[in-house]
């Protein structure tokens, strides 16, 4: 599984949220939670936009949205996580690490 981060998404991810693509792949790796769909119809996609949050090497929570293609992940966002965003993922995603 490859992961697929377009020019123009890499570059929203560091100017936008200061995040880098070494980020995105350290909280790949470091994912201990279950992946969630996002079922917002403003953000639909076919397939549906997946999310999950993780800790990065350095502690940060990143949330990261993606859609698996052809065997890869696509890249769509990823940021520190909000409150909310952290209360769902432990209700829903039940990380063991945060």
């Amino acid at each position: 599984m490859g992961i697929i981060i377009s020019k123009q998404i890499l570059e929203k991810l560091t100017d936008r949220h200061g995040v880098s693509e070494k980020e995105v792949h350290e909280a790949f790796d470091n994912r201990t939670g279950k992946l969630l769909f996002d079922l917002r119809e403003q953000h639909a996609t076919d397939p549906r936009t997946q999310w999950f949050i993780a800790l990065t090497n350095h502690r940060r929570l990143l949330k990261v949205c993606f859609v698996p293609r052809e065997g890869n992940v696509h890249i769509r966002t990823a940021y520190i996580a909000s409150d909310e965003e952290l209360r769902i993922y432990r209700a829903h995603g039940k990380p063991s690490d945060f």
